[in-house]
C-alpha cells in the first residue's frame, strides 16, 4: 500500500493524537508543562459519535469532554449539537482546535520535524470557545465545520452527579432524530372544572409527515413544568416512583410496582404514580391533540407538560409547560335532621363525594345511628364546629352523644372510594326506641363442609338475649358472578328487594344465655354440583331489617 492509503486506513483517535502533537508547539521547557496539560485532557476525552444520541453520567465538579472532528475530505459541512440536561442545571462549551491544512497533512504523514514550520502557521493552530450554555433547558447549537478543526465539548455540573443526553449530526439531508415543535408550541388551557382541566396544543410537523411513528404523551403533576422527558423521568424516579423506562412512551406490557396504576382505554395509555409527593400522571394519547383530564382534586394547582414522541427512536421534544387550578368545591347542601327520621344518603364517589347534615337536639343526650349499605364511607361529626367523632362506617355504628340543648350538630358524610357509596343516617334523643334490632357478636354464616350433600346444605348463625325475626333465602350463582354478588350486595335492602322463589323459611328464636344463642339450618331440595347464595336478615321491633353477611356454599357433585 502506498503510505497515503496508509493513513487512510489509520484510526481517527490516532489521528487527533498527531494532530495534537503538531498543532501545539514542540514542549521546551517553558511549555512542557501546558503540552502534558493537552494531551492529558485529550486522553480524558471520549469520541462522541455521529447521528446518535448518546448518554453521559456527569460526577459533580469534575468537568467531562468528548471531541468530534469530520469525514476526510469534507471541506465545510453544517452540525448540529443538541444537549439535554436530565436534572440539575449544567454548564457546557464546544471548543475548536483549529490548524491550517497543510500543517494537518504533515501531521498525518508523521513528519515530526516542525523546525522547518513558519511562525505564521504556528500561529495557525489555535484554542478558542465558539459557544457555552449554563441552565437546565434544552439547548441546540448550528454551526459549520472544517476537517481541519477539532471540536471539544466540556460538560459541568455544579450542583450534583446527574446525567444528560447529547445528540450530534453532520447529516442534514435526511430525517430528524428529534420529532418538530410547531412554531407556537404552547399548551393552551381551554376549559377549567373541579376535577377537570381541557387541554389544547398544536400539531406537530412530525405529526403531519409520519403519522404511525409519532404519538403526544401528557405528563401531569402538583411540583412544577419540566423542560425535558429526560428530567422529568428523573425527578419522577428520584421522588421514589417506580417509573417504567421512557415514560411508558410505547405500549409494551411492562411491570408495575404496587404504587403504579396502568390504564388501558380507547387507545389511550395512562400510568398512575402515587407518592408522598402527589399524583404524577402520564397519559400518551396517540395523535389527539385535545385532552381533558379526569379525576382530579379540586382547588389544586396542576402542572401540564406535553411531549411529542418518536415511536422508533424514544427521541422526544417538550411543548412549552402550563399550569392551571382547578376550581373550589361547591358547599355541599345541608340536610336537616328530624328525631327519629331515617336518611339515606347516596353519593356517586365523583360528581358528589359528600353530603351534610344538620341536626339541633331538644335533648342533651342523643345518639347517630348509621347502616353502610353500600361501598365505603367516612363519617365525621362536629358540635358547635368542634370535632366530636371521626371513622370510616362498617355495617351498623351508634355514636351516643352529650351536650346542651339547641348544640349544632354537623354530620359530613364522604365517599372514600370513586365508586358508588350510600348509607342510612337516623339522629334520635337516646330515649328513643331503637331503629335497628339488637345485634350478634358477629353476622357472619357458618356452613358445614361434612353436612353438605348432593341436595342440602347446613348453615349456621349467631343469635341474641331478645327474641327476633330472622329469614333465610337462597339465590343459585355461577362461578363467575361471586365477586360481583359479594362486591354489589346492599346491605341495606331488605326481603322485599328479593324474588319469592328465593325465600327457604323465617324463624323466631333467641336464648339468655349468648354462648347458646347458635342456631343451625339444613336446607334441602338443592341441585347437584351448585352454587347457592345463601342471605339471613334480621328484623327487630321497629320491622327495619339487618342482613348479615351473604354465604356462597355449593353441594357435592356426587354422593
Amino acid at each position: 500500500l502506498k503510505m497515503s492509503w496508509f493513513w487512510f486506513y489509520l484510526p481517527l483517535h490516532l489521528l487527533v493524537v498527531a494532530y495534537l502533537c503538531h498543532s501545539i508547539k514542540a514542549p521546551t521547557t517553558s511549555s512542557q508543562q501546558s503540552f502534558k496539560t493537552d494531551l492529558f485532557n485529550f486522553y480524558h476525552s471520549l469520541i462522541l459519535a455521529d447521528g446518535k444520541e448518546t448518554t453521559i453520567h456527569l460526577l459533580k465538579d469534575i468537568p467531562k469532554r468528548y471531541y468530534f472532528v469530520l469525514e476526510e475530505g469534507r471541506a465545510l459541512a453544517p452540525f448540529t449539537i443538541t444537549v439535554t440536561p436530565c436534572d440539575v442545571p449544567i454548564e457546557w462549551s464546544i471548543l475548536v482546535h483549529k490548524a491550517s491544512a497543510s500543517f494537518l497533512g504533515k501531521a498525518a504523514r508523521g513528519d515530526h520535524n516542525t523546525q522547518g514550520v513558519s511562525k505564521s502557521q504556528k500561529a495557525s493552530s489555535m484554542v478558542s470557545t465558539i459557544f457555552n450554555y449554563k441552565g437546565n433547558s434544552v439547548e441546540t447549537y448550528m454551526g459549520m465545520s472544517s476537517h481541519s478543526a477539532l471540536y471539544i465539548l466540556e460538560f459541568l455540573s455544579t450542583e450534583r452527579d446527574t446525567h444528560i443526553t447529547v445528540y450530534l449530526t453532520t447529516d442534514t439531508t435526511s430525517g430528524h432524530l428529534y420529532p418538530e415543535l410547531p412554531v407556537d408550541p404552547r399548551i393552551d388551557v381551554i376549559g377549567i372544572g373541579h376535577t377537570t382541566v381541557t387541554l389544547t396544543w398544536k400539531h406537530s410537523p412530525s405529526v403531519l409527515q409520519h403519522r404511525e411513528n409519532i404519538q403526544y404523551c401528557l405528563l401531569v403533576n402538583e411540583k412544577h413544568n419540566y423542560k425535558s422527558l429526560c428530567a422529568a423521568e428523573t425527578a419522577i424516579r428520584s421522588s421514589g416512583m417506580k417509573l417504567p423506562p421512557t415514560l411508558a412512551l410505547s405500549l409494551s406490557p411492562y411491570l408495575l410496582e404496587p404504587q403504579q396504576v396502568m390504564i388501558l382505554s380507547n387507545s389511550e395509555l395512562s400510568i398512575i404514580n402515587r407518592a408522598s409527593g402527589g399524583e404524577v400522571r402520564q397519559i400518551c394519547m396517540g395523535t389527539k391533540n385535545t385532552y381533558t383530564l379526569p379525576s382530579l382534586r379540586p382547588s389544586t394547582q396542576y402542572y401540564f407538560d406535553v411531549f411529542v414522541v418518536n415511536l422508533l427512536t424514544n427521541a422526544s421534544a417538550a411543548y412549552t409547560g402550563t399550569f392551571a387550578r382547578t376550581l373550589d368545591e361547591p358547599e355541599p347542601k345541608v340536610t336537616e335532621l328530624k328525631d327519629g327520621k331515617v336518611i339515606q344518603v347516596v353519593l356517586d364517589g365523583k360528581k358528589q363525594k359528600s353530603h351534610n347534615l344538620q341536626y339541633q337536639p331538644k335533648h342533651k343526650k342523643i345518639q347517630f345511628t348509621f347502616q353502610l349499605c353500600h361501598g365505603q364511607v367516612r363519617v365525621h361529626i362536629t358540635k358547635n364546629g368542634k370535632t366530636v367523632a371521626s371513622e370510616n362506617i362498617s355495617g351498623l355504628r351508634y355514636f351516643s352523644l352529650k351536650g346542651k340543648l339547641l348544640d349544632t350538630y354537623l354530620v359530613q358524610v364522604r365517599s372514600t372510594e370513586e365508586t358508588n357509596s350510600s348509607v342510612k343516617v337516623q339522629a334520635s334523643p337516646h330515649f328513643h326506641k331503637p331503629l335497628f334490632p339488637l345485634l350478634p357478636e358477629s353476622l357472619k354464616i357458618k356452613s358445614f363442609s361434612k353436612l353438605r350433600t348432593c341436595n342440602s346444605v347446613t348453615i349456621a348463625w349467631l343469635g341474641t338475649q331478645e327474641e327476633s325475626k330472622y329469614c333465610v333465602y337462597k339465590k343459585k350463582i355461577e362461578e363467575d358472578q361471586i365477586w360481583m354478588e359479594l362486591q354489589n350486595a346492599d346491605r341495606c335492602s331488605g326481603p322485599e328487594s328479593r324474588h319469592k322463589s328465593e325465600k327457604v323459611l323465617c324463624k323466631y328464636f333467641y336464648d339468655i344465655n349468648l354462648q347458646r344463642a347458635v342456631t343451625t339450618e339444613t336446607i334441602k331440595g338443592l341441585d347437584a354440583g351448585t352454587l347457592y347464595l345463601f342471605d339471613v336478615y334480621l328484623f327487630g321491633s321497629s320491622g327495619i331489617p339487618v342482613r348479615y353477611h351473604s354465604k356462597v356454599v355449593k353441594t357435592r357433585r356426587k354422593c
